[in-house]
C-alpha cells in the first residue's frame, strides 16, 4: 500500500514520516493553512535523510512556475489538485504526475480516462469552497467505480485511524493520502497519530 503523508511544513515531521515508512511526502505550494514556501521546502529536502518520493502539490498554477519550483526544490513528482486539463498535464513529460479528481458524484469520474501517462489518480472530496484539505470523506462506492478506469487510485479525504481499515477493505486502492487527521494543528503533525495510522496501514497491507 502506497502511503503519502501530505501537508508537511517542517523537517521534524517530514523526517518522522520517512522513518515510519511513508512512501511519499507532500508539500503544498497552493493557498492553504498548510502552505510551505519553496525556500523552506528546499531546506527540508536538503536535510532530509532516507529514501522517499517528494511531491509538490499545486492548484491551477502556471506551468513554468511549477517546473521552476520542481527543479529548485528537487522534487520527484507533482500533484495537480485544481482544474488542470489533460492537455496541461501532458506538458510535464519525464516527471511523475498525480492528478487529483474532486469527487462530487459519478459524473466527476468521467474525466479520469482523459488523463494519459499519469502516475496515479488521487480522489478527494469535492468542496465548492476549497480545492482540498476538507477532512471529509466522500461516497467510497464511487472510488470503487473509479477503479474501472484502470488508473492507480490514491484515496484521500477524511482518512483517519477510525476509518482507514474500512476504506482499504472496501476499495483496495493503490495508495492512501493522509493529512489533517494526523495534525495537532494545520501544518504540524501529531507524531503519535501519524505513527498509529501508518502502523495500522502496514498491518493491513
Amino acid at each position: 500500500m502506497f502511503i503519502k503523508i501530505c501537508g508537511l511544513t517542517n523537517l521534524e515531521d517530514a523526517q518522522k514520516a520517512v522513518e515510519l515508512g511513508a512512501d511519499a511526502i507532500g508539500f503544498i505550494f497552493a493557498r492553504s493553512p498548510r502552505r510551505a514556501e519553496p525556500d523552506k521546502v528546499k531546506s527540508i529536502i536538503r536535510e532530509l535523510k532516507g529514501d522517499v518520493l517528494k511531491i509538490g502539490v499545486f492548484v491551477n498554477e502556471d506551468a513554468e512556475k511549477i517546473k521552476s519550483i520542481v527543479k529548485d526544490c528537487r522534487l520527484d513528482a507533482i500533484q495537480l489538485h485544481g482544474d488542470e486539463s489533460p492537455e496541461f498535464c501532458s506538458g510535464f513529460t519525464g516527471l511523475k504526475l498525480i492528478k487529483a479528481v474532486r469527487v462530487k458524484n459519478i459524473e466527476s469520474l468521467k474525466i479520469i480516462s482523459d488523463f494519459k501517462n499519469i502516475f496515479a489518480c488521487l480522489l478527494d472530496t469535492y468542496s465548492s469552497d476549497i480545492y482540498g484539505g476538507t477532512g471529509k470523506t466522500f461516497n467510497w462506492e464511487l472510488a470503487v467505480k473509479a477503479k474501472e478506469y484502470k488508473k492507480p487510485i490514491i484515496l484521500s479525504g477524511g482518512l483517519n485511524i477510525d476509518n482507514i481499515e474500512e476504506a482499504i477493505r472496501i476499495i483496495r486502492p493503490y495508495g492512501v493520502d493522509i493529512s489533517s487527521s494526523i495534525e495537532s494543528r494545520p501544518g504540524k503533525k501529531d507524531i503519535t497519530r501519524m505513527s498509529r495510522v501508518i502502523g495500522l496501514i502496514k498491518v493491513l497491507d
